[in-house]
């Protein structure tokens, strides 16, 4: 009975061979392929490469708070949230006295977390971007940082050449005046 013998590994795919001579050339390699743009397709469902949030309206979802550019985040949010409380103790109270209509409850919760989730959602460019600012002015500080200790540093190593120089210079003066 004759045994397969099978890989561990599949083989390569055939393009390998387009980088065989990279360790000589590192410029014979073929050039990466651009990236996609607009809209593509893959597993069946179409994405785009825009970076836009939908609408709740897009998404068939019923907005809560106004519409416009000019929102005001903290109060809708704290009005989403007091909503939220409130349809959280109504919901217990029904659970409590008429357990068999807290689908509503449900599906009103569902709706205010939905709302709140879209809320911190159109946030997420402005953390991003704050986020991003502190990160390069912690980064712009180390290096502030960095560069007066390598000050300190080099002053304090002129000073002990200084010491050292003034010390040989001594040394030799005594070694080469006669006693």
């Amino acid at each position: 009975m004759a045994m397969a013998t099978s890989s561990a590994y599949p083989p390569p795919p055939p393009f390998y061979r387009l980088y065989k001579d990279f360790e000589q050339d590192p410029s014979s390699a073929p050039e990466p392929p651009p990236p996609i743009e607009g809209s593509y397709q893959l597993f069946g469902a179409t994405y785009t490469t825009d970076v836009v949030l939908p609408s709740l309206e897009d998404q068939g979802v019923r907005q809560l708070y106004p519409k416009g550019p000019d929102i005001d985040f903290k109060k809708e949010l704290r009005t989403l949230n007091r909503e939220l409380q409130l349809h959280i103790l109504e919901l217990a109270d029904i659970l409590v006295e008429r357990p068999s209509q807290y689908a509503r409850r449900v599906e009103d919760i569902s709706l205010i977390f939905k709302n709140l989730h879209h809320l911190l959602n159109s946030l997420r460019p402005h953390q991003a971007r704050a986020t991003l600012i502190h990160l390069l002015e912690s980064q712009i500080q180390r290096r502030k940082q960095a560069i007066e200790d390598i000050k300190q540093r080099r002053e304090e190593a002129q000073r002990l050449l200084g010491e050292s120089l003034i010390i040989i210079e001594g040394s030799q003066q005594q070694v080469m005046t006669p006693m």
